[in-house]
C-alpha cells in the first residue's frame, strides 16, 4: 500500500553571534595590511601579489549579504586567527553539531505537535559532517531518545532536498510512519576566510523537517506531491579536506584546497541552466503550469543566481514575496538555506496552493521537492 507523504513541521536554529558585513571587511582588511606588511620585499620585487582590500560595497554587490550567524566569532574576526574556535569536546559529551541539530528538530515537532515517540528515524543531511563516524544522526537520535534508525549524508548543498527524497520515499513505501530530516550547517569552520573572493560567503544554522504520512498530521501541512534528483560531475566547487590527508607526504595541513574552493564564474554559468531546467522539467511532468507556482524556496547562495532562476522558471521577474530570500541575513548556509526560507516563508500559502523548495550546488547537484498546501 502506498502512503502520502507530507512536511508537517520545520525548525530552526540560529546562533546568537552575528558579524556583519562592516565587522567582516575590519577584519579582513587588518589581515591583509599585515600580510603585505611581511610579504613587503616580495611584493616588491614582484614575486608576491599584494592582497587586496575587502569592502561592504564589493560583497553586497558580489552576493546579496548582509551579515551571518556564526557559532564562534571571536576566532573569525582575529586578524591573526580567521577561523571558528570550537573546542575539543570529551567523546561522552553531545557534539556541537547534536546540539544543534536537536535544537531544530525539538521546533519541527512542537510546530507538527509530535514527539521523539512519533519518529521512526533521522537523516543528518549536511556539506560537512563533524566527523567520520559515530554518525552524527546517531548521536542526534540517542539525545532525542528515538528508537528506530538513523544515518547520515552528503550531497553538498542539495543534502536536504537529497534528504526529503530520501525520507518521503520511505514513508510512501510504508517501511516507516515518519522521519526528521536534520541539516546542521558549520560553514565557518569550512570556509578560507582569508581569501578575498569567498570571505564573506557563509555562516552557521541547523534545520530540521519533520515528513510523516499526511494521514497522520495533526495541523496543516504541505503533501510532498513529487522530488526530484540530479547529479553531474565537476571539479568546479571541490574541497579537498579528508581522512587521507596524512597518507600524502606532499600534502601540507594548511593547503588552500583543504577549504572551500569555487570557480564562480564557471558555476554561475553551468549550474544556473541545468537548475533552471531541472525545475522545468520536474513541474511539467507532473502537470504543474508554472502560473500555478506560488512560490519558490530556492537554495540561499547568491541573490543574482536567484533572480536569474525564479525569471526562467516563472517567464518573468517574481513578485514580491514569490522567491524569498533569506541570504542578506543568513548568508548561504549550504543545505539548510532552503528550508530556512520554506520555514520562515510557508504559511501564508492557501490551501491547494503549489510551491517548490530547490537546492543546488557542489557535485553538482540539484534537488526538487514540488509540494501542495493541505488543511
Amino acid at each position: 500500500m502506498s502512503h502520502i507523504a507530507a512536511i508537517t513541521g520545520t525548525g530552526v536554529f540560529t546562533p546568537e553571534s552575528i558579524i556583519t558585513n562592516a565587522e567582516l571587511v575590519t577584519a579582513f582588511n587588518a589581515y591583509a595590511d599585515k600580510t603585505n606588511a611581511q610579504n613587503a620585499d616580495a611584493i616588491a620585487a614582484g614575486d608576491v601579489a599584494p592582497i587586496e582590500h575587502s569592502s561592504e560595497e564589493f560583497i553586497f554587490k558580489a552576493s546579496g549579504i548582509q551579515q551571518r550567524y556564526v557559532i564562534n566569532k571571536p576566532g573569525i574576526l582575529d586578524p591573526d586567527i580567521m577561523h571558528p574556535i570550537l573546542h575539543q569536546r570529551a567523546d561522552g559529551d553531545p557534539s556541537v553539531m547534536a546540539e544543534m541539530g536537536v535544537d531544530a528538530a525539538n521546533k519541527a515537532l512542537a510546530q507538527a505537535g509530535k514527539t521523539a515517540a512519533d519518529v521512526d528515524a533521522i537523516i543528518c543531511a549536511a556539506s560537512n559532517l563533524e566527523r567520520a563516524y559515530p554518525a552524527v544522526a546517531i548521536e542526534i537520535q540517542e539525545l532525542l531518545g528515538i528508537q528506530g534508525f538513523a544515518f547520515d549524508m552528503n550531497v553538498a548543498c542539495s543534502s536536504a532536498t537529497f534528504g526529503i527524497q530520501a525520507a518521503a520515499d520511505m514513508v510512501r513505501s510504508g517501511s516507516i510512519r515518519s522521519a526528521l530530516v536534520i541539516n546542521p550547517e558549520i560553514c565557518s569552520a569550512h570556509l578560507e576566510w582569508r581569501d578575498r573572493d569567498c570571505h564573506f560567503i557563509f555562516g552557521d544554522v541547523a534545520t530540521a523537517t519533520l515528513i510523516e504520512r499526511a494521514e497522520d498530521a495533526t495541523g496543516a501541512y504541505f503533501e510532498i506531491k513529487s522530488t526530484r534528483c540530479a547529479t553531474v560531475f565537476s571539479n568546479n566547487i571541490r574541497n579537498n579536506n579528508g581522512f587521507l590527508r596524512r597518507s600524502r607526504p606532499d600534502g601540507v595541513a594548511d593547503r588552500r584546497d583543504m577549504q572551500f574552493m569555487q570557480n564562480g564564474r564557471k558555476v554561475f554559468k553551468e549550474v544556473l541552466p541545468l537548475v533552471a531546467k531541472h525545475i522545468q522539467s520536474h513541474i511539467a511532468d507532473d502537470g504543474v503550469d508554472r502560473d500555478d507556482l506560488k512560490r519558490l524556496w530556492l537554495h540561499q547562495a547568491n541573490k543574482a543566481m536567484n533572480d536569474f532562476i525564479g525569471k526562467k522558471v516563472l517567464g518573468r521577474s517574481p513578485e514580491p514575496g514569490e522567491q524569498p530570500n533569506i541570504l542578506q541575513d543568513y548568508a548561504n548556509t549550504s543545505s539548510a538555506g532552503s528550508i530556512i526560507t520554506f520555514s520562515k516563508y510557508s504559511d501564508d500559502l492557501a490551501v491547494g496552493d503549489y510551491g517548490l523548495i530547490c537546492s543546488f550546488g557542489a557535485g553538482y547537484s540539484v534537488g526538487s521537492v514540488l509540494v501542495q498546501r493541505h488543511a
